[in-house]
């Protein structure tokens, strides 16, 4: 993050998250620089970044498990990605069912906040970013991006008719990216070591690994572009969570 912040344009940012060829992993599977690129540059509105961790899916764990296991390495992507798209707010909303997870991020986000790691001036780069956790009521549909919009605002979670998009009309009708929370956490890593280095696991059209399933057979982890299955709590042997290369 200090080697990003202030030193590299946030339109080079984009740039490079095109060139890692990173996917959405809430699951439809979008190019996560092509839709940072939706956003105006000039539009004269604030801008917000928002984190989709109403994890909901029957049975499904990664996120949670990437809140509770490492949640700075959320964080700093939160920072990546809204520097990015010039945003300096930025919401995590979770799932209300998460307790343990909203309190591992709210510690998070105090500690992160006394390092200098959020705030004004992060890490002497001149970017500030405000980050708020946000809890959910745990309505399903609230995991659909414009439905999460929707419960931010204070509304019922249902969802937006589309065009116009989140990236030009989201939260409060303002431009927003709302990103899934492993998508972010890939961030650090494609910054520290390149889109060359992301771009050479997985296969050319679905780069990286996804989280997947222990005991999952490799046929059931792979899907269309690049989508494996959600962690589980079903029937495996040596159940729990895993890492594979996309094919």
């Amino acid at each position: 993050m200090r080697r990003t912040l202030g030193k590299t344009p946030p339109a080079e940012v984009i740039e490079i998250v095109k060139r890692s060829g990173l996917r959405g992993r809430g699951g439809a599977g979008f190019p996560t620089g092509v839709k940072w690129g939706f956003v105006p540059k000039d539009s004269g509105q604030p801008k917000y970044l928002l984190c989709n961790a109403d994890e909901s899916e029957p049975g499904t764990f990664k996120d949670r498990q990437l809140i509770e296991r490492d949640p700075h390495q959320l964080l700093e992507g939160i920072v990546l990605a809204a520097y990015a798209i010039g945003a300096h707010r930025s919401y995590i909303y979770i799932r209300g069912e998460l307790v343990y997870g909203a309190t591992v991020l709210e510690r998070a986000l105090e500690e992160a906040a006394a390092e200098g790691l959020l705030g004004n001036n992060i890490q002497g780069g001149g970017y500030d970013l405000t980050v708020s956790l946000h809890r959910g009521a745990g309505a399903y549909i609230c995991g659909e991006e414009t439905a999460l919009i929707e419960s931010l605002e204070g509304k019922k979670g249902m969802p937006r008719i589309r065009p116009p998009f989140p990236a030009v009309r989201g939260l409060y009708q303002c431009p927003t990216v709302v990103n899934n929370v492993e998508t972010l956490c890939n961030l650090p890593h494609i910054l520290a070591r390149g889109p060359e280095w992301y771009a050479s696991i997985g296969t050319e059209r679905s780069t990286s690994w996804r989280a997947a399933p222990s005991g999952t057979p490799p046929s059931a982890r792979s899907g269309a572009r690049g989508r494996a299955s959600s962690p589980s709590a079903g029937t495996w042997s040596g159940r729990g969570t895993t890492s594979c290369p996309c094919r």
